[in-house]
């Protein structure tokens, strides 16, 4: 099987699986934010956040260089003992900082001033913190060898498990730290799921590998990933963390509302740059023409994606916050300006991806260090004055400016169209403007969830009828779901 197909293949079955998850995943934080009101939803949150910004000091950068190296391995001529040695010297890494970085958890959250709920909160997301960075680990094994079936299905059940021990612990109402619990449950099974996974599939044996020359190379070769990761990791949590500590519990609950949307969205350049990016390592070192082509098709799908959904939730945010209390209809201001980054953010995914396929990840984290640090100045001096409504200004913010640093540096990596890519930019944004308007002259008679739809086919023939893709994109993504990823 070619690439092509094989990427067309990975990005339907990972697409589909992670619409599922995020349809449990937004539906189950719709249910608890019901449940709990901002104010508790705010502490849960917190913890969360908190402890995934520590996660990254575990990872440092080495799930990415396990695709990567796994990948060109793959495609020249496949070493199973260096990639056996390559995955365990990972976990012996992995095991180390883990708990050095849980040590720190728990001494931090300690010296500052949190309730008891709070701290116990902050252990209880640890554990899932240090399951899940050796999960990932295991699955990056599976994108190398250019596979996302398993981990698609394991992206749904992981989601089923939190959502039903989630809805029973609501419904004896056994509190947060039961909430918590239902997290770490799943998080134990993707564990065990993806180690048996690469263990019995790929025959990968994994042991906690200490050997210094080969932790060495894993270290070096990570490094330029890792300062990235840092930032990154540190640029998309450390706002609510900030809005914990400058503004309240409240305001996260209220933040989280946005925060939730957006991330409930990030499926569709998710699933392409799971995807893409294995291939485009391979692509990088044997086909450039190919990564060119692969390259645009991505920024042209997720922008033509992305820009109806941003029109579409601005107009109808009032009515999408009535699925929340009422105490959330602050929520609706910060909904709207999140939300206009959603285009930046879509390409961003692939924009980093190319640099990092193809060895500019020093590039991309130069980028991601300048853009953190200016995402906790804003948050610094927009949050005291407006909350919840400046942490989202400085998302908008931030995300341009990441599309902006990155874009430069594609032409000099391969040749791009990018008068066409435009074309489909104004295509897809003149297509948008006329579905919103539409959506919003008839909200006040039909219901949303048919308005939705009705908005969708709006725009998707508009896009079609302007040659915004062609009937070929669409029998290609409907051929990869007829046979099954090797």
């Amino acid at each position: 099987m070619n690439k092509i197909a094989n990427v067309a293949k990975n990005t339907s079955y990972f697409t589909f699986a992670l619409i599922l998850q995020k349809i449990i995943s937004f539906s189950y934080f719709i249910i608890i934010a019901r449940v709990l009101g901002p104010e508790d939803l705010g502490k849960y949150y917190f913890a969360i956040s908190f402890t995934t910004i520590f996660s990254i000091l575990i990872d440092i950068g080495q799930t990415n260089v396990l695709t990567r190296e796994i990948a060109r391995e793959n495609g020249a001529q496949e070493d199973k003992n260096k990639i056996n040695n390559l995955v365990s010297g990972v976990v012996g890494i992995k095991f180390l900082l883990a708990v050095l970085v849980s040590l720190a958890v728990i001494s931090l959250i300690n010296l500052m001033d949190y309730p008891e709920i709070t701290r116990h909160l902050v252990y209880l997301s640890m554990f899932c913190m240090v399951l899940d960075t050796f999960t990932a680990s295991f699955f990056a094994v599976a994108r190398g060898y250019h596979n996302l079936f398993w981990e698609s299905i394991s992206s749904v059940i992981f989601q089923i498990i939190v959502l039903t021990s989630g809805l029973v612990i609501l419904k004896l109402n056994l509190g947060l730290h039961w909430l918590m619990l239902s997290l770490v449950f799943a998080s134990f099974f993707n564990f065990l799921y993806s180690y048996i996974l690469i263990r019995k599939k790929w025959q990968i044996k994994i042991k906690l590998l200490f050997n210094r020359k080969i932790m060495r190379y894993i270290l070096l070769l990570t490094a330029p990933f890792a300062l990235y990761a840092i930032f990154q990791r540190g640029y998309t949590y450390f706002d609510s963390v900030l809005l914990s500590i400058l503004a309240g519990d409240r305001e996260v609950g209220i933040y989280q509302v946005p925060f939730k949307i957006i991330f409930a969205l990030q499926f569709l350049p998710m699933a392409f740059t799971a995807s893409l990016y294995p291939a485009m390592s391979s692509y990088w070192m044997n086909n450039k023409a190919q990564l060119a082509v692969s390259f645009e098709r991505a920024m042209n799908y997720l922008m033509i994606i992305s820009i109806p959904i941003t029109a579409g939730t601005i107009v109808l945010a009032d009515k999408i916050i009535l699925l929340f209390k009422s105490g959330y209809s602050e929520a609706i201001t910060p909904m709207i300006i999140t939300i206009s980054a959603l285009v930046f953010m879509f390409v961003n995914f692939a924009i980093g991806a190319l640099l990092n396929a193809c060895d500019k990840q020093k590039v991309n984290t130069i980028n991601m260090v300048i853009v953190a640090m200016i995402s906790v100045f804003l948050n610094l001096l927009l949050i005291p004055k407006m909350q919840s409504v400046g942490a989202s200004i400085t998302v908008l913010v931030t995300n341009f400016l990441m599309f902006a640093l990155g874009i430069y540096w594609v032409p000099k990596i391969i040749s791009l169209r990018s008068k066409k890519i435009f074309l489909v930019f104004l295509k897809s944004l003149f297509a948008a403007v006329v579905m919103a308007f539409a959506v919003f002259y008839l909200k006040p008679f039909i219901n949303i969830v048919f308005l939705v739809i009705l908005g969708g086919i709006i725009y998707f023939l508009l896009v079609y009828i302007l040659g915004g893709f062609k009937k070929e994109d669409i029998l290609s993504v409907y051929k990869s779901f007829k046979k099954q990823t090797v």
